[in-house]
């Protein structure tokens, strides 16, 4: 079983450089600023309970965390210790979240952190080689037990050779940018990191295609509703 908690929703936009970002598109649509960071009505969901006691998410499920925002913004410090509290409460569930901001890893990071709670997975994106360079000898050196780094939405070829990858990383997965002004993703680029995956014995995920996909040569345009299922179609999945 899976779940989305979201325990503070928006990402500053303009401030941290965020490309074509899903949140803003989709919280557009339906009026909402999400350039405000706020405290969500559901923050305490993990440790809800349902009236026969029980909680009300599960245990053995993957929760997908804080997919509105980024669990590192500095707008949320305040909040944090006390979502680490929760997780670390709910030690039967497993915690999977994607950051930009590898670099704030460290903000209000338990006590008993140690070298990393068994059940968080943090996922670190890279989407260009400058984002690359700059995020992964962080991401490398600070102490999570469970690594996935995510190239999506691929803007341009990223080199991750020099990053000993095999050593560290338990997942990749890479995808095109998907919105009406985005920018193209080359099928190249992908069967790159691929194969970095097979050379590594890592497992890849190509997630999507994005709406402009380069394939020898030629620029094709996809729709929203298709691009996952070409994605899955190509068969490139480790």
């Amino acid at each position: 079983m899976t779940s989305i908690w979201n325990p503070w929703h928006g990402c500053h936009k303009i401030s941290d450089g965020c490309t074509n970002c899903y949140v803003y598109r989709g919280d557009a649509r339906r009026g909402i600023d999400s350039s405000i960071v706020t405290q969500t009505k559901n923050f305490d969901l993990p440790i809800k309970r349902k009236r026969n006691g029980e909680y009300k998410i599960p245990p053995g499920s993957d929760v997908y965390t804080c997919f509105t925002s980024d669990f590192f913004n500095k707008d949320a410090d305040d909040w944090r210790p006390e979502a680490w509290r929760m997780i670390r409460e709910r030690n039967d569930l497993r915690f999977l979240m994607i950051t930009k901001r590898i670099d704030r890893f460290h903000v209000g990071l338990p006590d008993d952190w140690n070298d990393g709670y068994d059940n968080v997975i943090i996922c670190c994106t890279v989407e260009n080689q400058d984002r690359a360079d700059y995020r992964l000898p962080i991401y490398r050196k600070v102490p999570i037990k469970h690594k996935i780094i995510i190239c999506e939405p691929l803007l341009e070829r990223i080199d991750l050779k020099p990053y000993d990858i095999g050593s560290w990383v338990e997942h990749i997965t890479a995808g095109g940018e998907s919105g009406q002004e985005t920018h193209p993703c080359n099928f190249d680029w992908i069967m790159e990191i691929r194969q970095l995956c097979i050379d590594n014995d890592i497992s890849f995920w190509f997630k999507q295609t994005g709406a402009k996909f380069i394939k020898d040569g030629k620029l094709y345009n996809i729709p929203r509703r298709m691009q996952h299922a070409q994605a899955r179609k190509s068969g490139l999945n480790l």
